[in-house]
């Protein structure tokens, strides 16, 4: 599919309201790096989570005014920040949506976990959003084809925020054209769960929050600084070949050479940035005391335990189902000390963004 196969010309005055959950994803190979228009520089793969989510509801009407009105409302704040983000990616896909020239909406979203600090908040918010603007856009046509609309969620959610479109679906998803995977696109992430292990359908995602607040810079800065970056190429490179290298240990649940790509990709990101000009750093003492408490563990165990970051100092922790009681009095014994107020999520994989009215 093509970018002008998701433009919606239909005109229609209905009123109503949607409401969706999605869950924020982690990376294990990472997208660092984009084009214009939200493209990027190399594919990446992410577990879809299902405990930490965006809850958002739009209530649509026909326009009262001459000017259509945007109303935003996050964690019960009205004129939030984040509206002004809302309202200029609202316009931004008006061609997508007819439907939003004449019509009123009223956006009303949520958390359950800290926004902006590094636990892909965007991703699950912009999903949210999109997953009700398609949902709406459903309602009022014709058209059956779920396989559409599941690409139009994902494709409109990575215009918002790029890993967004890898939350609309689970528990395994790949963004960004890629030759491991045929059907993978740049405009939209694809499910590519029915070609992983057993093992990997039930992994485990504990995220162990060192530090809840907002980062000192954000992900779409991070983004802009690799176009500068020294060894940008030489990253692109290297994560194209781990997309080749993960879709063979998903298919042999080989959990050793998991653990190799996931913890490398994970320090290779922060690396660029250390590397990026300025320099920046987002990790934080207490998520190198973690991450070698990790390792420590799985020399002393033998338990496939390994972490992976996002673009913020907190951890995630992943390992498989079958010790996950061992790993939680690991995580209450050794590592709750490092978390801010002893502050830690144990999430697991999730199917994608889901309905609630």
């Amino acid at each position: 599919m093509i970018e002008k196969d998701f433009v919606n010309i239909d005109n229609f005055l209905s009123e109503g309201i949607v409401k969706w959950n999605s869950p924020s994803n982690i990376a294990l190979v990472k997208y660092w790096g984009k084009k214009d228009n939200q493209i990027p520089q190399n594919p990446s793969i992410s577990f879809t989570l299902s405990k930490s989510f965006t809850t958002t509801s739009v209530e649509f009407k026909p326009k009262k005014n001459k000017v259509n009105s945007i109303v935003f409302e996050f964690d019960g704040i009205k004129d939030h920040e984040f509206g002004q983000k809302i309202k200029l990616f609202i316009s931004d896909i008006e061609k997508y949506f007819s439907f939003l020239k004449n019509h009123d909406i009223n956006i009303k979203s949520e958390n359950n976990f800290p926004h902006s600090s590094g636990i892909a908040s965007s991703a699950s918010s912009m999903s949210a959003l999109a997953s009700c603007l398609v949902d709406i856009e459903k309602l009022n046509s014709n058209k059956q084809d779920d396989s559409y609309y599941l690409k139009k969620k994902s494709f409109i959610a990575r215009l918002g925020s790029g890993s967004a479109s890898r939350s609309i679906e689970g528990p395994v998803s790949i963004w960004g054209e890629s030759n491991s995977y045929p059907g993978s696109s740049n405009l939209f992430a694809i499910n590519i769960s029915e070609d992983i292990d057993q093992i990997f359908q039930e992994y485990q995602n504990t995220i162990l929050v060192i530090d809840p607040g907002v980062k000192k810079i954000s992900s779409s800065i991070g983004h802009k600084l690799m176009n500068q970056n020294p060894f940008s190429k030489i990253r692109f490179s290297e994560a194209k070949k781990n997309i080749a290298r993960l879709k063979d240990v998903f298919k042999s649940g080989h959990l050793d050479e998991f653990i190799n790509i996931t913890e490398s990709e994970a320090l290779m990101i922060h690396s660029l940035m250390l590397s990026s000009s300025p320099y920046f750093i987002l990790m934080k003492p207490n998520t190198l005391e973690v991450i070698q408490r990790i390792l420590e563990y799985r020399r002393e165990t033998k338990n496939p335990v390994c972490f992976t970051l996002d673009a913020g100092s907190n951890v995630h922790l992943l390992y498989p189902n079958n010790i996950k009681s061992e790993v939680k009095k690991f995580i209450e014994d050794e590592l709750l000390k490092f978390c801010k107020s002893k502050m830690c999520i144990y999430d697991s994989l999730g199917s994608g963004s889901a309905k609630i009215i």
